[in-house]
C-alpha cells in the first residue's frame, strides 16, 4: 500500500520560512518524480513544483519561483519543499504526489493527506 505523509505546515508571518517534508512508502521511490501541489479555500487544486526521480529536472509554477526549493533524498524516500519568502496568498492545504513517469505538472499516481499552511499579514 503506498503511503505518502505530508509533514511541517504551520502558521508563520510573512515574509516566513516553512519546510514541508513528504515520507513515501509502498513504492519504489527513486523510480517516481515527485510533485508539491496546494489547494486554497475555494479554489481548484494547483500545481506548486516537481522534481524528477534522480533530483535533475525541476519545475516551479511562476507564483513560486525563487521563493520556494524542492529536493529530495531518495535514501530515506523522502521530497522536501522548503518556502521562503511567504506570502498570505501561498495559504493553502499543501499535498505531496508521485508520479510513475516524468516530471509533470498533471497526472500524478498517488497523493498525500495534505497538511495545512497558513501565511499571517
Amino acid at each position: 500500500q503506498v503511503q505518502l505523509v505530508e509533514s511541517g505546515g504551520g502558521l508563520v508571518q510573512a515574509g516566513g520560512s516553512l519546510r514541508l517534508s513528504c515520507a513515501a512508502s509502498g513504492l519504489p521511490f527513486s523510480s517516481h518524480a515527485m510533485g508539491w501541489f496546494r489547494q486554497a479555500p475555494g479554489k481548484e487544486r494547483e500545481f506548486v513544483a516537481a522534481l524528477s526521480s534522480r533530483g535533475i529536472i525541476t519545475d516551479y509554477a511562476d507564483s513560486v519561483k525563487g521563493r520556494f526549493t524542492i529536493s529530495r533524498d531518495n535514501a530515506k524516500n523522502t521530497v522536501n519543499l522548503q518556502m521562503n519568502s511567504l506570502k498570505p496568498e501561498d495559504t493553502a492545504v499543501y499535498y505531496c504526489a508521485a508520479r510513475r513517469t516524468g516530471v509533470a505538472r498533471y497526472d500524478y499516481d498517488y497523493w498525500g493527506q495534505g497538511t495545512q499552511v497558513t501565511v499571517s499579514s
